[in-house]
């Protein structure tokens, strides 16, 4: 075992005990670590349903079930990189441009450290200042979601979670030829909601073409789309079907399985991934805690596919 930053050993303080920290992990500042695991309790940008903001906690509680070596590679990340808990960023939930402000000089702090964030949201737009802290030059994405997340704007306001990524298109913090969204299906409001996706030259895969040409080679497209360059991952617990993961603010039936999303993302290993987020867990949606402790999971398998490059 490394000297790294290591969960608390369940043979010595058991799951159910112990801080809550994601995986049980030490808490750090971001100038300590290589990852730095970061909350985001933000839900100002929901447009339904909301609880996202919840989604930060729940998760690191059901976290403590998920152990430490990846069962496929027989690897720990916490071997392969420093890693911890930095804790959640304080936003105001009743100021949404004041709290877009905060998100971002949080996630520029933790580039200065030279740290790369793994986020748990808070809703998608959180995303949106996180790529705004983060970057100097357009990134590439590879985005998984039931939904683009490209729109214009709802009752007027050009900030919600249904607008992140048409929003850092327009400011360069994303470059749409190196971008490829992953999963997308469900009733839209009128025929030209994709319009603008399309038209900036993202690659939308429906979950029926992903379903026809499968996990291997939808993947194989996206890592040749984002290339060598920095990137960025984001997923939506929505992209999963909500058999899998009922507590989320816009669920759409006919999705991804939890086995193909943890394929889709061990898929991304050796990716040079500037920072990685979960979003849209709604822990008062789902009593359960199924759908957190699935976002834990797969943030498990993100920080597999980010330590050790």
């Amino acid at each position: 075992m490394s000297n790294y930053f290591q969960p608390l050993d369940s043979g010595i303080v058991p799951r159910f005990a112990g801080p809550s920290t994601f995986m049980r992990l030490p808490t750090a500042s971001p100038d300590q670590v290589d990852i730095a695991v970061v909350g985001v309790p933000f839900d100002g940008g929901t447009t339904n349903r909301p609880g996202a903001r919840h989604g930060p906690r729940e998760v690191r509680n059901q976290s403590s079930l998920v152990r430490r070596v990846h069962h496929v590679t027989g690897k720990s990340p916490f071997d392969l990189a420093r890693i911890a808990d930095c804790g959640d960023v304080s936003v105001s939930p009743f100021d949404l441009n004041g709290a877009l402000d905060t998100i971002a000089a949080f996630f520029a702090d933790i580039r200065r450290a030279g740290a790369r964030p793994l986020a748990i949201g808070g809703d998608h737009l959180v995303t949106l200042p996180i790529l705004r802290g983060l970057t100097d030059r357009p990134l590439g994405l590879i985005h998984f979601d039931a939904h683009s997340d490209t729109y214009d704007e709802f009752f007027g306001n050009r900030y919600n979670h249904g607008t992140p990524f048409r929003r850092a298109i327009e400011e360069g913090l994303l470059d749409p030829k190196r971008m490829i969204q992953i999963g997308i299906r469900g009733s839209i409001s009128s025929a030209d909601n994709y319009d603008f996706a399309r038209a900036a030259g993202i690659r939308i895969v429906f979950i029926e073409e992903l379903m026809d040409r499968g996990v291997d080679s939808v993947m194989a497209e996206a890592r040749s789309i984002v290339g060598e360059a920095a990137t960025y991952v984001s997923f939506d617990i929505d992209a999963l079907d909500p058999s899998f993961a009922p507590g989320t603010g816009t669920p759409e039936i006919g999705g991804i399985t939890t086995y193909q999303a943890q394929k889709m993302i061990r898929a991304l290993a050796g990716l040079d991934i500037a920072g990685a987020d979960l979003v849209e867990v709604s822990p008062p949606l789902d009593p359960s805690g199924m759908t957190a402790l699935t976002g834990a999971t797969l943030l498990f398998e993100l920080l597999c596919a980010m330590a050790g490059v």
